[in-house]
């Protein structure tokens, strides 16, 4: 009768079987405390929003240059009660009817906890050209009373959350600024945030 040959494992095959679970479980345990950690701290997301505008000034002539003066406040707002925000790479576009108008920069700068910081920018008396599909539509524009304008950019935003490292967030800021001709008034809009809904 003969004997069963039974291979046996490679000592080699062990120790990497074990280093993988010794992985799998340092894994799993980060996980958990990095869901547990989240959990407790709550970190939110700081964004930036429009708070108010005007339009101070719209003049448009036949030869097609409109000429405009608007002021714009965003605000940078942190609501983390526990981790300040740093803001950097903050640039925003400024357009109507797609062409751009003005470009709205900031340096970096930082956003105490549970707090805000409002930015003023003043857009300065300038003439625009336009072809004859903006005349058309600002034409129109001007007999409704509304007048819109886009704002789109963003803003780069990193604050610490406790023990859990630092976090980077991209803040993206996309909305229709509406304002009344006849006076320049700023017609609010929910949607004027980077915030999620």
């Amino acid at each position: 009768m003969k004997d069963s040959f039974k291979p046996r494992t490679h000592p080699l095959v062990w120790v990497i079987a074990i280093i993988c679970t010794i992985l799998s479980i340092a894994v799993i345990i980060t996980g958990i405390v990095v869901f547990v950690g989240y959990m407790i701290i709550r970190p939110r997301v700081p964004f930036i929003s429009v708070t108010s505008a005007h339009l101070d000034t719209i003049r448009y002539d036949q030869a097609g240059l409109l000429e405009i003066e608007m002021a714009i406040d965003i605000r940078a707002e942190n609501d983390n009660a526990k981790a300040h925000a740093s803001f950097s790479d903050t640039s925003f576009v400024l357009s109507f009817d797609a062409l751009q108008i003005a470009k709205l920069v900031d340096g970096p700068f930082d956003v105490s906890k549970n707090s805000s910081t409002v930015f003023n920018y003043v857009i300065p008396s300038s003439q625009i050209p336009l072809d004859r599909t903006r005349m058309e539509q600002l034409d129109f524009s001007l007999k409704r009373n509304e007048i819109t304008f886009d704002l789109k950019g963003n803003s780069r935003t990193r604050w610490r959350v406790g023990l859990l490292g630092s976090v980077k967030f991209w803040c993206h800021l996309n909305c229709e600024l509406r304002f009344h001709t006849l006076n320049g008034s700023y017609i609010s809009s929910r949607r004027c945030s980077s915030k999620s809904k």
